[in-house]
């Protein structure tokens, strides 16, 4: 007698709905990745759920048109992918669990932080077409030139050449004097902090850092999970006597002393001296950003920290991001000769060792001259940019901005009066549509102040003036509304905080 089976199979569609030419089939390649692609879309869509046979493969050929062989390989690759099963004699079905596919899942929302843009935006950088066509030279004599350095795992510190070139430079820009063993070469100041600090400070730790200040280095501060210690800023750089209270052993403290970020002071020699010998008496090291001590206006430039410390407790950072232009990716520190051991092996375990490709060419424009001359050349150009955007800033406000003249840098500080509403300068700057931070944004614990941190470097002179304008003519409108008394005579605010 015929035994019948108590769990009859599934019966199979005698056609499957498919989609071959929607947005999840890519129209360009094969017909069996076609095939694959559209019923995958059909098993996670539900429309062959789970356990459900699917047609055999003369059928499927015949429903879509495709050759036997296509829907063949289709299936094998469902099967690998686990989306379906074989059953010798029985044929293919749907997995009883279907994997997720990267397209299905609900997609998370990255929120990564743009670069500033449009005009009056920091970070922005002009290098003079004669020093372009002397890198693009250098840089083709080195690739040219391919050699068996590239081809291994090279110093942490980076190529020995464009070490001993920047010491030279430092020797004679800065005032400091040091051997290329203790110059290590980064791919920019955040990534030099994130080195540094893995190698002087453990989780926890203590450093004061300038407050007013720059957002992104104590981002990466933050970010090695140490605790930044806001220590106030004053007409003459950070206030060590505050720091001394608030965190008398800190391990570190991260300033920027010749050119004070925003605020743009120099830090006074006796607070340079103040602040070297509390990292003396705390066994505490001072990071020095020297960020764009190569672009000084007016004077000759301080002497650098580290210069007058001769690199014992100071650290200094670098970059030629500013210099050249950011996309080279190099920056430097200089280290005393007691980190020089530690900082080498953090680099070492971290990314081994900087890129090579670019460090001769590099040299080759210090080297060369062309470096000193690029910054010569521009350095005239910025200073027009400076005064241009001040003088506008100022007169187009009816002197409602003060607007400090900056003898170094490439961005200056456009202040209202200190009792105006925080609220005044974000109007004014989303109306005016410009680029730039909120000087309100720098501020951490300290009372911020009402105003705008603008880049003048790196804008067309023509487009700098305009955006200032109109800056200048939002400022006054903000202004106003918010002094328009109202029926009873008192003030009312009438501003909206730019979202």
């Amino acid at each position: 007698m015929r035994k019948i089976p108590t769990n009859p199979p599934a019966r199979r569609k005698p056609e499957l709905a498919l989609d071959l030419s929607g947005p999840h089939v890519t129209q360009a390649a094969s017909s069996q990745h076609r095939l694959y692609q559209a019923l995958c879309h059909a098993i996670t869509g539900g429309i062959a759920k789970p356990g459900e046979p699917l047609p055999p493969s003369r059928t499927l050929a015949k429903q879509t048109g495709l050759r036997r062989n296509a829907v063949t390989s289709a299936y094998e690759r469902l099967i690998a992918d686990g989306f379906a099963v074989a059953t010798v004699g029985s044929g293919t079905f749907v997995a009883a669990r279907i994997p997720a596919r990267a397209s299905d899942r609900t997609k998370t929302r990255i929120a990564v932080e743009p670069p500033q843009q449009g005009l009056l935006a920091l970070g922005y950088t002009h290098i003079d077409e004669r020093a372009l066509q002397r890198f693009r030279a250098f840089a083709g004599r080195r690739l040219r030139a391919f050699g068996t350095e590239h081809l291994h795992y090279g110093d942490p510190r980076g190529s020995r050449e464009l070490r001993v070139a920047i010491t030279d430079h430092l020797l004679s820009a800065r005032g400091l004097r040091c051997d290329p063993d203790q110059i290590m070469l980064t791919s920019g100041t955040q990534h030099a902090l994130r080195i540094v600090l893995g190698a002087i400070l453990k989780a926890n730790d203590q450093i004061w850092c300038e407050d007013p200040g720059y957002p992104a280095a104590r981002r990466a501060i933050e970010h090695c999970r140490l605790r930044p210690v806001s220590v106030p800023v004053d007409g003459s750089g950070m206030i060590v006597a505050r720091g001394r209270a608030l965190a008398p052993s800190a391990g570190a403290a991260y300033v920027t002393p010749s050119h004070q970020f925003p605020l743009g002071v120099q830090m006074s020699m006796p607070r340079r001296l103040e602040l070297l010998d509390w990292a003396r008496e705390a066994g505490a090291f001072v990071i020095e950003d020297d960020y764009d001590s190569e672009f000084r206006y007016d004077g000759a430039p301080l002497l650098s920290l580290a210069g007058i410390d001769h690199l014992s407790r100071v650290i200094y950072v670098g970059t030629f991001a500013k210099t050249l232009f950011p996309g080279l990716r190099i920056g430097y520190c200089a280290l005393p000769e007691r980190l020089v051991g530690p900082v080498t092996a953090a680099r070492a375990a971290l990314d081994r060792f900087p890129g090579t490709l670019h460090e001769g060419a590099v040299a080759d424009m210090l080297n060369s001259g062309a470096f000193a001359a690029n910054l010569r050349r521009v350095r005239g150009l910025y200073r027009e940019a400076r005064d241009g955007l001040a003088s506008t800033l100022s007169t187009a406000s009816n002197g409602e901005l003060s607007v400090p003249v900056p003898s170094q840098g490439l961005h200056l500080v456009a202040r209202f009066d200190p009792a105006t509403d925080p609220r005044v300068a974000a109007q004014a700057k989303a109306e005016a549509g410009v680029g730039g931070w909120l000087l309100a944004e720098t501020f951490y614990r300290a009372r911020p102040l009402p105003g705008f941190v603008l880049g003048f470097a790196g804008h067309p002179l023509p487009q700098l003036i305009a955006s200032a304008e109109r800056l200048a003519k939002s400022s006054l409108a903000a202004l106003q509304a918010s002094r328009k008394p109202n029926t009873r005579g008192t003030r009312v605010k009438r501003l909206t905080v730019a979202s």
